[in-house]
């Protein structure tokens, strides 16, 4: 793609994103192909946003969540400014089609992971995390039919990421713990909660992390200090409308609530 079409494209979602407006796929002279493709467009879409890079979401990191947006492995998506909430906050749901709350393990990071030729371990990758923290995230897509975009064309559009909501770091020591038999339960006040656990996040969220860190160095980024990366939902996506409230409760390691405002 010629870095005309790159911008094009990012300044097409951008828009898209801003507006609340759903597009059924980019016009052909600036749709990515490849992977690669989709990632210089998502890092064109932070540079026409005028925001900052608060962290990354791991997306489709289940067998159901990949089946759900159509692709066959995990995507890493930019988290912007702008878009991140803390606990208890009000998140606006807006135009959001999917509608959905996703419980999910958070990392800030330590220090920096920067590209080199060999993949990281699990080991080096905890290493340099500094803290764990309880979160929820709530996606969305600017394509009207995004189980049939394709994983180069949803990587454009930031993996899926919309809304996030980061909860405190966790006080309890989660280096001691098994976090993939670790369980967690969501719920929306008044429906029944649902409950899942690590393990359903490619396997732990200490491996999806380690997938996202060696994912940005084979494109050449560096995980950086201070970024935070969420790890993908743990259990079933919770149905959401507006004025609902939703908990995520990692027992232990904490709970994060969220409010959903028109």
């Amino acid at each position: 793609m010629t870095p005309d079409a790159v911008r094009e494209a990012a300044q097409i979602l951008w828009n898209h994103w801003q507006d609340g407006r759903h597009l059924p796929a980019l016009p052909p002279a600036c749709r990515p192909d490849t992977r690669a493709e989709g990632y210089r467009i998502q890092a064109a879409v932070l540079a026409v946003s005028g925001r900052s890079l608060f962290g990354w979401k791991i997306a489709a990191t289940s067998a159901a969540g990949q089946a759900h947006i159509g692709v066959d492995g995990p995507l890493a998506g930019r988290l912007l400014t702008g878009q991140v909430s803390s606990d208890g906050d009000s998140v606006p749901l807006g135009a959001n089609r999917m509608r959905v709350a996703e419980p999910e393990f958070a990392f800030r990071m330590g220090r920096d992971l920067p590209p080199r030729n060999r993949p990281y371990r699990e080991t080096e990758v905890l290493e340099a995390v500094a803290a764990l923290h309880p979160a929820i995230e709530i996606p969305d897509s600017r394509y009207e039919d995004f189980a049939r975009a394709g994983a180069a064309q949803l990587i454009a559009d930031n993996a899926c990421a919309h809304r996030f909501v980061l909860g405190r770091p966790s006080g309890q020591d989660w280096r001691a713990l098994d976090l993939a038999q670790h369980e967690v339960v969501g719920e929306v006040r008044g429906r029944p909660g649902r409950t899942g656990k690590g393990a359903n996040v490619l396997g732990g969220p200490a491996v999806a992390l380690t997938w996202l860190a060696n994912e940005l160095s084979g494109l050449g980024l560096t995980l950086e200090q201070g970024q935070v990366v969420t790890t993908g939902t743990c259990l079933a996506p919770l149905e959401i409308a507006a004025g609902d409230r939703v908990l995520a409760d990692f027992g232990a390691l904490g709970r994060v609530e969220a409010r959903i405002g028109d």
